[in-house]
């Protein structure tokens, strides 16, 4: 095999379509977009458009509320605060604060705070300072023989 040899499979690669290159090329003049309309016209964006009838999106029923200035929480599950532990990355005798877990990489950022919930086991007997808990995650811990005190939610800014 030589560079001069090299070659893609039969029908792997096809010629660009040049449209508006004349009428010779069978694609000049209108370039293949009919004639007048708005689709011939360049900048057309009619997704969704279904005619002058009512779209889709609009006849169906819309449903429910987002509610804009809602609390989104860093959630942070008791069987992985136990891995940390166990992997020397929080130290189980001083109180477990929002900040300790934000230093050990368990917690990325804390939002608006950080809720602990009962995914998995903890064994370890640990004092944790959080914004929010589940109620089965406050009995785990306190199973333990640990407590779990929830802060009171900062003042509104």
């Amino acid at each position: 095999m030589k560079l001069h040899e090299l070659h893609d499979n039969e029908g792997a690669t096809k010629k660009r379509k040049r449209v508006g290159r004349g009428a010779g090329s069978g694609m000049g003049k209108t370039g293949g977009r009919g004639i007048k309309g708005q689709k011939s016209r360049s900048g057309v964006a009619i997704a969704g458009y279904e005619g002058g009838q009512m779209p889709l999106y609009q006849r169906l029923p819309k449903r429910g509320f987002t509610k804009p200035n809602r609390k989104k929480f860093a959630v942070v599950n008791l069987g992985l605060i136990q891995k940390f532990i166990d992997e020397k990355k929080l130290d189980a005798s001083a109180a477990i604060t929002e900040e300790a877990l934000l230093a050990s990489g368990l917690v990325r950022r804390t939002l608006d705070g950080v809720r602990v919930l009962a995914k998995g086991d903890i064994s370890a007997k640990v004092t944790l300072e959080v914004t929010g808990a589940s109620k089965s995650a406050v009995e785990a811990v306190e199973k333990a023989g640990g407590s779990l005190t929830i802060k009171a939610a900062q003042a509104a800014e």
